[in-house]
């Protein structure tokens, strides 16, 4: 989890009340992050990723003033009209097609501040931004710059500037291929035939994202007074948010924000959006979750502590508040701001038992058998993308997706856990082979049950070597058949993910309960694998319901 650093005489202004190292430590640790260390000079805290508001010394000095009350309620931000605009051409809708941006005008800006401002972008990358894969952020001053902008993608070869940190101009392929930031960014726009760039009126570019800025217009000082930000990234409300939190904590540094016009074809966007959400508060699920009986306006009293503000029954939410979207976000702010110590312990009024899951101990029989046989068990995500369950596998399944997913790297559950797998062995390829994996975990897929959707549990294991072929995966099988005393048999079947006539499905008493084969050379190519892999799926709930009988 990041750690930031807050200027501690500058944090203790601010706050205008005077609290020493202990009190410091045990408040902002009731906040929900953790204070690492105090010294005379900083304050070193570790925020936890769902609030990325707090990536800054001035989200931190807000968020802290809420808490003890010194200022509750919601913060209202002056959003200021300007004639700016940005052109957003359809050519970057296939590498990276959206931006929000806005300018800062009056900063004051000396080396502290400027440290701030670093630290808050380069924190919002690694966190927020997914190592600039999900948004990245550039900021520029704005003297240097000629309105409007115009955001498109071209030829690598023909995108040439001065990076940050460089004497030479280079186009595109140079940077990623010369630069040290080009190169720790290069897989961002590998495979992709244009570029994204950001240019003036003067056609004077301003940086190639997600990588970096150009040096003659992406430098920030001490004489900057008024500076363009833009974010960009996959998904427009996550690149919206993104500026809302830098320009709330740019407006808190002391500047005034302007918005612009983002014109999206005929389609016109302005950022950013301050507006704050609002959200029913269900009082009566808030108690229950944190097991107390507060008032209805105890609970708004409390909400307001966490920077919120109150509309009748109604929460208005922050607009640089990312991470409340469902009363259960509500009701741990509630938490907070009454504070866990305050909680009192209580012992259940049930007496029970504890008895290890039956289907569990079966599942730790398994890993004791793949360990044995030399396998590494992994354990990844149920929430995925779609590319991966069926662009990659080369399919189009019917997948559970979520109503309101927020980004495409998480927007279905997994019907398979075999495209994990292969993601992991790509995120490995660095390692030595052989690369033997398993894994066990949930699946879903639709059903006809009361929910419309069928959880059981799977089982994936894959080789990867450059020796690795149908029969060693199904020795593998064989592993598990003679370990747990039941028969199976294979029936060769089709299927886009593996190589035909090298696949078919896995039947135990006429009821196919899997699928071993080798993976088809596309469907490699499409995670980025040079190394030959077989793998097998089991439903491990129908498998033990066999075993069992």
């Amino acid at each position: 989890m990041p750690i930031i650093t807050i200027n501690k005489k500058q944090f203790l202004k601010e706050l205008e009340k005077k609290l020493t190292d202990q009190e410091i430590e045990e408040k902002i640790s009731m906040m929900g992050v953790s204070v690492e260390k105090i010294t005379s000079e900083d304050i070193e805290i570790e925020v936890f990723p769902n609030r990325p508001d707090l990536l800054s010394q001035q989200g931190m000095t807000r968020a802290t003033k809420l808490f003890l009350g010194i200022k509750t309620g919601l913060r209202k931000y002056t959003l200021n009209k300007s004639g700016y605009e940005i052109k957003i051409e359809s050519s970057v809708n296939m590498v990276r097609p959206y931006t929000a941006c806005c300018v800062i005008k009056g900063l004051k800006l000396d080396n502290e501040k400027i440290k701030q401002i670093i630290q808050i972008q380069e924190k919002l990358h690694i966190t927020f931004g997914r190592n600039r894969k999900k948004c990245a952020i550039g900021i520029y001053p704005l003297e240097k710059i000629k309105m409007p902008i115009t955001y498109k993608a071209i030829n690598p070869k023909n995108i040439k500037f001065i990076p940050l940190d460089s004497e030479k101009e280079m186009n595109g392929h140079e940077i990623l291929e010369e630069h040290s930031t080009g190169k720790e960014y290069a897989k961002l726009l590998a495979g992709y035939h244009v570029y994204p760039i950001f240019i003036d009126a003067k056609k004077k570019i301003l940086s190639m994202p997600p990588i970096i800025n150009s040096e003659e217009i992406g430098r920030v000082t001490q004489k900057t007074r008024d500076v363009f930000i833009e974010c960009s990234g996959h998904e427009l409300n996550t690149v919206m948010k993104c500026v809302n939190i830098i320009s709330t904590a740019m407006s808190d540094m002391g500047g005034r924000i302007y918005e612009i016009k983002m014109h999206y074809g005929k389609k016109i966007i302005k950022s950013p959006n301050l507006k704050p959400e609002e959200m029913n508060i269900d009082f009566e699920y808030i108690n229950k979750r944190i097991g107390l009986t507060l008032k209805d306006y105890e609970i708004k009293k409390l909400l307001k502590k966490m920077g919120h503000g109150i509309k009748r029954n109604k929460v208005l939410i922050p607009a640089y508040r990312y991470d409340i979207i469902h009363q259960i976000d509500l009701a741990e702010d509630t938490a907070i701001a009454y504070g866990y110590e305050n909680l009192e312990s209580e012992i259940p009024k049930v007496s029970t038992i504890g008895e290890e899951n039956i289907l569990e101990n079966f599942k730790n029989k398994i890993s004791e058998i793949l360990i044995g046989l030399k396998f590494l068990e992994t354990s990844s995500y149920s929430l995925t993308s779609e590319d991966n369950q069926n662009k990659k596998m080369n399919q189009d399944l019917k997948l559970v997706t979520l109503a309101n997913a927020l980004n495409e790297e998480y927007n279905v559950m997994r019907m398979s856990i075999i495209p994990n797998q292969l993601q992991i062995l790509k995120e490995n390829k660095h390692h030595t082979y052989p690369q033997n994996l398993f894994e066990m975990g949930k699946v879903f897929i639709y059903e006809n049950t009361e929910t419309g959707i069928l959880e059981t549990n799977s089982l994936a294991v894959t080789l990867c070597s450059t020796n690795t072929n149908f029969t060693k995966i199904k020795q593998v099988m064989n592993s598990l058949s003679r370990a747990f005393d039941f028969k199976y048999e294979l029936k060769e079947t089709t299927n886009p993910s593996f190589i035909e006539g090298r696949t078919g499905d896995i039947i135990i008493e006429n009821r196919i309960i899997g699928r071993i084969g080798e993976i088809h050379p596309q469907t490699l190519i499409n995670f980025d694998l040079n190394i030959p892999v077989s793998a097998l799926e089991i439903n491990l709930d129908i498998l033990y319901k066999i075993i069992k009988k």
